[in-house]
């Protein structure tokens, strides 16, 4: 061979022929979106519609009613929730500490005037729903209670029907009810709820806390295994498998006496409080730092490791 010839063969004798390219990509991108819609379909949860106040007002006009009646007369879920939404219940503790109370109400709520009267005060009204208005703000508290409570009995005897309700002294409630109802199922009362200032209308409390006040948001929750007691916060919707770091919280909730005590949430958050505590800490906790000693487990682990080196010793 010549000195200084080079030992690298001639890419030129080799063979070739023709490549597509842009044919290969189509291949490729077909099989890709295939192999997605059919993955998506079989492993993916379900796309469920989410439930809003005009498809709950649209379905089951009698539940919103009677809810909206538990906001006008101050026995709804809301209304004697506590802090951080009003001061009618102490809210949940830890021992001796009263954690809500000790946050306070951040985000106040007065169920009559948020969910009823602010709604139908944003829209022009007829004349007669503006009288049945002024008619109710200008009455006692004795009185607003007499008629809620005459309404509360007939919607009972009618089974929850608003349309079967039998004449009797309810004031202006089932007028105010029935137009809050139509507000709802024209699809405007969600977005007078979350009507705010500022430039951002982001926040969905009220809706969500006058849907949680009905009854069928949680019959909802539970057909699609939702619920507490079906390990919800780690499902997506009809029990498909969503977020399995939330188990050690959710084990909790199927438990006593975290399960039956209203303190429940701040029970859990204490417990996983410690067990964090706990993990964190390991080093420094005299007798559970020795258990690698006690217990070699490390030594199962690497066995090839130390009989490795046993072999060279």
């Amino acid at each position: 061979m010549r000195r200084g010839a080079s030992t690298e063969p001639d890419p030129y004798s080799f063979g070739s022929r023709p490549y597509d390219l842009v044919k290969e990509f189509v291949i490729a991108l077909v099989a890709v979106i295939v192999l997605t819609v059919v993955l998506a379909a079989a492993f993916s949860s379900p796309d469920v519609k989410p439930m809003t106040i005009a498809s709950w007002a649209t379905s089951d006009p009698g539940d919103f009613t009677a809810t909206a009646l538990t906001e006008l007369d101050g026995s709804s879920a809301t209304a004697g929730y506590g802090p951080p939404y009003n001061s009618a219940a102490p809210g949940q503790q830890l021992g001796p500490l009263h954690i809500a109370r000790m946050a306070g109400v951040t985000h106040p709520i007065d169920t009559v005037d948020a969910f009823v009267l602010k709604p139908l005060d944003s829209v022009p009204q007829s004349p007669d729903v503006t009288a049945a208005i002024t008619a109710w703000k200008a009455a006692g508290a004795d009185q607003q209670a007499a008629w809620t409570s005459a309404y509360s009995d007939a919607l009972d005897k009618a089974g929850g029907d608003p349309a079967k309700v039998a004449p009797g002294a309810y004031g202006p409630v089932p007028l105010m009810l029935a137009q809050l109802l139509n507000q709802a199922q024209a699809g405007s009362l969600e977005g007078q709820l979350m009507s705010e200032n500022g430039f951002y209308h982001s926040d969905y409390t009220l809706p969500l806390m006058f849907l949680a006040d009905g009854s069928d948001m949680a019959a909802e929750a539970q057909t699609q295994h939702l619920a507490g007691t079906q390990w919800g916060m780690m499902n997506e919707v009809n029990n498909f498998p969503g977020q399995p770091w939330l188990a050690p919280y959710t084990f909790w909730y199927q438990i006593s006496p975290y399960k039956t005590s209203g303190n429940g949430d701040v029970l859990v958050w204490g417990t996983m409080g410690l067990v964090g505590a706990a993990l964190l800490f390991l080093p420094f906790i005299p007798g559970l730092r020795s258990i690698p000693r006690v217990v070699p487990v490390y030594r199962l682990i690497w066995r090839e490791h130390y009989r490795r080196q046993a072999a060279k010793t």
